[in-house]
């Protein structure tokens, strides 16, 4: 059966895509499974809007994959999502390398399994060339403490005398983001129904559009992601100036 959206056009100004995955574990209560299963069969989804989003041609996908916060959850749920990430790093390696997909990771790196952090390091610099969609994964990555990083590295490079505060402005402060080299999201997903950005990208989403759907993560698919850039070609964006 043909692709729906093989023959659809990106609107313009759909450049970025961010998705909050949420509702693993919901997905997996109503099935009478552990929320492990639930991760499991979301990272299932993840490999399709991966595919979606590459063959659309879309610039940059953003997948909040694990907060800051997450750490605190329990030890074997922890230690389950490490083990999906780096089974993820294994097996899409060849599919990345064949859609041109460049990969990232933003958040704190160093906080990964020694195992997870190496593959995630060597995929990143292996595919440093790919020209085609980034894929950004989100990974001990938290809102609150990207802008954190950020005003403490302008303060090292104030103190060192390699900026001046004069100089300080929206686009400098960017800059210093984990996101740096990437656009600000123009469309949030969230899953679930939460109508909440969880403590994503939270300077970066100053005028993101949000599409929230009921669906929960596993369960998102192609026809839903159609919804979701329906929703946004139908949006007005004026930034905070007056429209037309």
């Amino acid at each position: 059966m043909k692709h729906p959206l093989l023959n659809k056009t990106l609107p313009s100004g759909l450049k970025h895509i961010a998705v909050i995955m949420d509702g693993n574990g919901r997905w997996a209560q109503q099935r009478g499974k552990d929320r492990i299963f639930g991760h499991r069969q979301g990272a299932e989804a993840v490999r399709k809007i991966v595919k979606n989003c590459s063959d659309l041609g879309l610039g940059v996908l953003s997948l909040f994959a694990f907060s800051t916060e997450n750490w605190d959850r329990p030890s074997d749920e922890v230690n389950a999502l490490m083990n999906y990430f780096e089974d993820f790093l294994k097996k899409e390696r060849k599919g990345i390398f064949e859609q041109n997909i460049k990969f990232v990771v933003t958040g704190q790196i160093e906080r990964l399994p020694k195992k997870v952090k190496e593959l995630a390091v060597s995929l990143m610099q292996d595919s440093s060339s790919n020209k085609g969609m980034v894929l950004n994964l989100a990974v001990s990555y938290g809102g609150r403490q990207d802008i954190l990083n950020a005003v403490n590295g302008i303060l090292n490079d104030i103190e060192q005398g390699k900026l001046s505060k004069d100089e300080l402005n929206i686009d400098l402060f960017s800059n210093y983001l984990w996101t740096k080299d990437l656009p600000d999201p123009d469309l949030l997903i969230r899953t679930s129904g939460e109508l909440r950005i969880s403590n994503f990208m939270i300077w970066q989403m100053a005028y993101t559009e949000i599409y929230v759907t009921e669906m929960l993560w596993p369960d998102f698919d192609e026809a839903e992601l159609e919804k979701a850039i329906d929703a946004f070609s139908n949006r007005k964006r004026r930034f905070g100036k007056v429209g037309e």
